[in-house]
């Protein structure tokens, strides 16, 4: 396989951790795209401009990391660099507890601390944040956030685009659906649906000042 030189996509806060946990692992960071040059640049990379603009021929110069936080901007720029057949990197901290018998896809970042048991399936572009902890046989989906210190007990499933607040608990078997949102330090003991904004103890409903 070949090592490719890494660029990474968005280059701000969560970019960092992202490029230091690749740097950390002996990957070759060296450079970035954003919409507009970025006045700081802590990591000294070359910028290459919009990732939408890069001819064919620089595409396959890089492997790819995607490090935007917000879920459906990750998506959309993950779909579109893998409609060009792009290499993917995964970010995978060396602090982290990963079983040999996950299933990861691609893009995945897995921070500092985070604990991930036998059987779970992490799909592309899917951040496992800082000790955070999913135990067996989870699923997540696609561009998806687990938050700091969230917890997923044994076979939960969360869907597409949602994200799970930091230091929230997740009971076993529970289904969370796609685009859902899950304030910090809920507690969630019941399925829920499609999107929804839920926080608490038990978790409940969030209702936004225009509903």
């Amino acid at each position: 396989m070949i090592e490719r030189d890494i660029c990474i996509v968005g280059y701000s806060g969560h970019s960092y951790v992202a490029l230091e946990i690749l740097q950390i692992c002996g990957k070759n960071v060296i450079a970035y795209c954003e919409n507009t040059q970025k006045g700081n640049n802590p990591f000294n990379l070359k910028y290459l401009g919009r990732e939408s603009l890069l001819a064919p021929n620089e595409l396959k110069l890089f492997s790819f990391f995607i490090g935007i936080g917000d879920n459906k901007v990750r998506g959309k720029v993950f779909e579109l660099l893998n409609s060009n057949s792009v290499s993917f990197e995964n970010a995978i901290h060396p602090n982290s507890n990963v079983s040999r018998k996950t299933d990861l896809g691609k893009g995945v970042m897995i921070a500092a601390g985070a604990t991930i048991n036998p059987f779970v399936t992490i799909g592309n572009a899917v951040i496992c944040n800082t000790q955070c902890s999913i135990d067996h046989e989870c699923v997540i989906g696609d561009y998806s956030h687990i938050a700091p210190g969230a917890i997923l007990c044994g076979n939960v499933t969360i869907g597409y685009n949602s994200f799970i607040g930091a230091g929230s608990t997740i009971k076993q078997g529970v289904r969370i659906g796609n685009n859902v949102l899950i304030g910090a330090g809920s507690v969630v003991l019941n399925d829920i649906p499609d999107n929804m904004r839920v926080a608490g103890c038990p978790a409940k409903q969030i209702k936004s000042k225009h509903e």
